[in-house]
């Protein structure tokens, strides 16, 4: 991808006064409203130079600006540095939003937007804001490959069917329970853009993006229609055999916005404006119902094929952590880097053979400072080289067959400060009240994120992300509906769901700290009763221990304390018959009970 984002950026320019626009807006997504993107539609960051999975760029006659969250301050002023780009920051009181700036610097004229790239409520937004403020949007300004000479093509990875036996459900019957969903909303059909969705769907995986096993398509569904649109050339036999086992139809994937164009008037399909793009719903003339996908929350809940899956590949993950982490701490004095720490958890995945698909993210291998980068990430130039001292955060993840994972570790490397162990104390506290708090239904996870954040609250501490993420089933490290962040999400939790418990403190020129399991919701079958009904709880599935050197048990409850053995015991009795016995002898040391 170009570098010469100053020749890119007047590129954008010479095409806005061709077509007089004063403003356009670049988000960082593709025509799927996806987080994580082929190279085709890295348009952001090749205009910008900007790689981070969240950033919206905005560029003027005569300014830019790119807006990203707090996990990115620190690399977007350095991947930004020389760009012509000015970073702003996101969700921050006092600063600016996109459209306050917007607001601000335009009194009048044309913003410009590719409407392929932006959901129908994004669209929407932009329209009422426009109208607010005097000003016009041309949702048809996509003029990037006229501009972007050597953009990559759509990618033609071949198509792969993921099994039943770790699916845990046939494509007919999630066919069935998807179009019962629809007709209870109202419609006759739903058309599909997101791209986890129809992989979950269809039980279909592909390598079109790195680390997310999805593939570039639309789906169309109804009672008598279930049709794929994707190019003919990412099918294999098998996968035609499948398709057609299940009465699924496939079409070119540029037919998609004539095909939707040509629905039958008097059909009603259901579009969710959060993942469908303006131009595709522009293009339906059918009856649209405006509503959530029911695929996102059906897809959320893993049933107990999956879930058993999930416990295996975090058994088979956790044994490749303890290899990688004995070997960092053994190591630590002979000149490895960060980048030396992703390779070697790599390679230790690797020997899980087959069932093993690769990372389900860039490792955050961060040394000392660059761990107080939130989303930092390796590069030659940044690639530290690792210390018998200072603390190393490490946050990775893996895609097996059965199941995706995602654990972050903060370790020591010797000699740990008052300060370290402090500060690694009080995020180990806010894990362990989320992981150990029980809640009764109808839970949100709004409701259960300030559990994390209190001891650092007490402190004048915070940390600006979100405290837990859904995780799929071999598909993306982040989905939802249900989330765990201070925002508001009306989503309640529910067994079956996977989620993230992942508090941090992070400090600026000095560490970073961040503790990270998955669990499960389950049914607290102790707590449910008839007088105040049915409890859940979380079930943590990652098995991989925490650094007791680094942990203050004065700071510590008799109860966390007893969590934390507990949990050891079982890192421990689940690991160690998998290690080799100098391993497992490390591994028991790594989780002797604390005491006080």
């Amino acid at each position: 991808m170009s570098k010469n984002t100053i020749e890119n950026l007047e590129a954008l320019r010479a095409e806005m006064r061709r077509a007089h626009v004063d403003a356009v807006i670049v988000p960082g997504t593709d025509a799927h409203q996806s987080e994580y993107l082929c190279d085709h539609w890295k348009i952001r960051d090749w205009l910008t130079g900007f790689t981070g999975s969240n950033g919206t760029a905005v560029v003027t006659l005569d300014d830019a600006r790119l807006w990203t969250d707090s996990r990115y301050f620190l690399q977007a002023e350095q991947e930004l540095e020389g760009s012509g780009f000015t970073m702003m920051k996101e969700d921050i009181p006092g600063e600016p939003t996109m459209y306050q700036w917007l607001a601000a610097n335009l009194e009048e004229g044309i913003i410009g937007l590719d409407g392929t790239l932006f959901s129908v409520n994004q669209v929407a937004r932009l329209e009422n804001f426009c109208g607010e403020n005097g000003l016009q949007l041309a949702p048809d300004f996509a003029p990037f490959d006229r501009i972007w000479h050597d953009r990559p093509e759509r990618p033609q990875g071949k198509l792969f069917v993921h099994d039943v036996k770790y699916a845990g459900e046939s494509v007919a019957s999630k066919l069935e329970r998807t179009m019962e969903q629809v007709e209870n909303a109202g419609a006759e059909a739903i058309f599909i853009a997101a791209l986890d969705e129809i992989a979950w769907l269809f039980n279909l995986r592909c390598d079109d993006i790195k680390f997310t096993p999805e593939f570039i398509s639309f789906a169309y569904v109804s009672s008598d229609e279930r049709v794929l649109f994707v190019d003919d050339a990412k099918l294999t036999d098998d996968v035609r055999a499948a398709l057609k086992a299940d009465g699924i139809t496939t079409r070119p994937y540029e037919s998609a916005r004539q095909y939707v164009h040509d629905i039958d008037l008097g059909t009603s399909v259901l579009v969710d404006p959060v993942t469908v793009s303006d131009t595709l719903a522009q293009a339906m003339m059918s009856v649209k119902i405006w509503g959530r996908s029911p695929i996102q929350a059906l897809k959320a809940v893993k049933n107990a094929t999956q879930q058993a899956g999930i416990r295996e590949a975090m058994k088979r993950d956790g044994v490749a952590l303890v290899r990688t982490f004995k070997w960092v701490e053994e190591n630590a004095d002979k000149g490895i880097t960060e980048d030396d720490v992703w390779t070697r958890a790599k390679a230790e995945r690797a020997k899980a053979g087959d069932i093993y698909r690769g990372d389900s993210f860039d490792m955050i291998a961060g040394y000392r400072d660059h761990g107080a980068i939130v989303h930092y990430s390796a590069t030659p130039e940044s690639n530290a080289t690792l210390k018998p001292e200072g603390l190393l955060l490490v946050d990775t993840g893996a895609q097996y067959l059965d199941g995706t994972t995602d654990i972050t570790r903060t370790m020591t490397l010797g000699n740990p400060t008052d300060e370290e162990r402090h500060d690694y104390t009080l995020v180990l506290r806010g894990h362990l009240c989320l992981a150990m708090q029980p809640f009764p239904i109808g839970t949100r996870g709004a409701q259960l994120d300030a559990l994390a954040r209190q001891y650092m609250w007490r402190e004048g501490i915070t940390y600006y992300h979100g405290t837990g993420h859904g995780v799929g089933h071999f598909l993306a490290v982040h989905e939802g509906p249900q989330n765990i962040r201070l925002n508001e999400n009306p989503t309640p939790l529910v067994p079956g769901m996977v989620q993230s418990d992942e508090p941090g403190i992070y400090k600026a020129g000095r560490h970073g700290i961040r503790i990270e399991n998955l669990t499960l919701v389950v049914e607290d079958k102790e707590l449910s009763s008839d007088e105040f009904g049915t409890f859940y709880r979380f079930e943590t599935l990652t098995l991989c221990p925490y650094d007791a050197r680094l942990i203050d048990t004065a700071m510590l409850t008799d109860a966390e304390i007893e969590w934390i053995n507990a949990y050891h015991r079982r890192v421990y009795d689940t690991l160690a018959p998998e290690l080799d016995p100098d391993t497992a002898a490390w591994l028991a040391e790594k989780t002797r009970p604390l005491t006080r």
